[in-house]
């Protein structure tokens, strides 16, 4: 049975080194996975008045149901995000919060998550990540354990084809991706 993943880029530009290691993480994934980019960057600023059975006169975004939906129906989602200004970008946290309401059907739940960070520097979107991992504890979601993936100075990861360079890294993503299934069959929705 096809398992569905979806991949989460905490970066809205089409150059971003996370787009850039999200589309060599997706090859890392074995026969039996649909993993597909679920696009963020049109998903309008999370609004609590969309979801309150008391406004009337604004009715929740298409753009809303369509994310809520399509990570509803997946068997896990992965995220792959960069670090501004030492927390997750902006547009990833408002795909959380628009993942989270309404409180009865929260799109999240007990969702088995992978989360790749990195940064220009050194510490590889530490911050960024514990952020993130901090937001979704939040809804019961169920993570690899040790070793964490912290990708430091991104630029330097690809070779000018675009692809990681290092076979070690690679290897490393591809533990980590075989760690990430292993628990999305462990932790089946539903």
């Amino acid at each position: 049975m096809t398992k569905n993943i979806s991949v989460i880029i905490g970066s809205l530009r089409r150059g971003s080194y996370a787009r850039k290691i999200a589309h060599q993480v997706i090859r890392c994934f074995p026969d039996g996975y649909n993993v597909q980019i679920v696009e963020i960057r049109d998903l309008p600023l999370y609004d609590f008045d969309y979801d309150d059975p008391d406004v009337s006169d604004k009715p929740t975004p298409e753009a809303y149901t369509h994310f809520r939906e399509t990570i509803k129906a997946s068997d896990g989602v992965l995220f792959v995000t960069a670090e501004n200004n030492r927390t997750i970008p902006a547009c990833l946290k408002n795909a959380i919060d628009i993942g989270s309401k309404p409180n009865s059907d929260v799109a999240w739940k007990n969702l088995p998550a992978g989360i790749i960070s990195h940064s220009v520097g050194r510490m590889g979107g530490y911050s960024s990540q514990k952020n993130l991992r901090l937001a979704l504890s939040y809804f019961d979601m169920p993570t690899p354990g040790q070793p964490e993936v912290f990708l430091g100075q991104s630029p330097s990861l690809f070779d000018e084809d675009g692809a990681i360079a290092a076979e070690t890294t690679v290897e490393f993503l591809q533990n980590y991706v075989q760690r990430f299934t292993e628990l999305v069959y462990a932790h089946p929705r539903g």
